[in-house]
């Protein structure tokens, strides 16, 4: 009898199973490593990933002040939007805008003098004569910078704009200094609209450009007056004729949105009844 076949058969087994004992040690200790290494250079790893939470919706808030809030008065009208939500919490920037204002609410506008889209790009608020401006205001504006969100201070100058098919139109001027000195303008077209609204404001609004290869900003507050308040003594300028009459439950104004992720929204406040 011999057990050579046997004894053989027997080292090949224990021989697979140190090779599987010494793989497993590997394993465990180039784990170990990883790990460790990870935790001392600030990085993670996790063996059970948890997926990144979605982006919330961009949505929008306005506000409508009147001044002096004073039936039949000649006033200024002073609006502000806020935006919240987007990626990453900075909102999706805006591309179009339609302002819908009350019936019987409007400006009056003594000297109609205008200013150009052209100009305003060319000279800014130089390039216009002093009596096309309409209002003032300023914005707050936010991009991504890497992993780093830049906010900068934004102002705002409204001029009536040269007029279209025989309706007025606007222009805005938004013009930042620090940290990027950029210069842009929106433009607008005013159209009858239905009750309970007199007209709406339709406005384009151009991508603001940044950094290279990062987002175009987007807007966090908007605050523009249109009109001087006859309290400073202002006779002949531009104000809001504020009707002598007010509908119950106040003076309605509504904007809708297009953003630039291509989603929508709209918004709605009421002027309370002048005292």
């Amino acid at each position: 009898m011999t057990f050579g076949p046997s004894r053989q058969a027997g080292r090949r087994r224990q021989a697979a199973v140190h090779a599987r004992r010494t793989a497993a040690a590997v394993l465990a200790t180039s784990l170990a490593v990883a790990l460790s290494t990870a935790s001392a250079t600030g990085y993670s790893i996790s063996l059970n990933p948890t997926p990144a939470e979605p982006p919330q919706a961009t949505t929008a808030t306005i506000a409508v002040s009147l001044s002096p809030d004073r039936a039949g008065a000649r006033a200024a009208l002073t609006l502000t939007i806020r935006y919240t939500g987007g990626e990453f919490g900075v909102p999706s920037a805006v591309r179009r805008s339609v302002l819908r204002f009350p019936a019987g609410m409007s400006l009056d506008i003594p000297s109609l003098r205008s200013c150009s889209a052209v100009r305003l790009r060319a000279r800014g608020v130089s390039g216009c004569p002093a009596r096309s401006q309409i209002g003032t205001g300023h914005a707050l504006v936010e991009t991504r910078a890497g992993s780093q969100i830049v906010t900068e201070d934004v102002a705002l100058r409204a001029f009536l704009g040269p007029p279209q098919n025989l309706e007025p139109t606007f222009e805005i001027l938004a013009q930042g200094y620090t940290p990027l000195e950029e210069r842009v303008v929106f433009t607008g077209s005013v159209l009858t609209d239905s009750a309970p609204y007199g007209e709406q404001l339709d406005m384009s609004i151009p991508p603001v450009p940044t950094l290279p290869m990062e987002p175009d900003a987007s807007i966090v507050t908007f605050s523009l007056t249109v009109g001087t308040s006859a309290r400073r003594g202002t006779h002949g300028q531009n104000a809001v004729l504020v009707p002598s009459t007010c509908p119950f439950g106040g003076f309605p104004v509504a904007v809708e949105f297009t953003y630039a992720d291509g989603s929508d929204g709209s918004a709605r406040a009421t002027i309370p009844c002048p005292r």
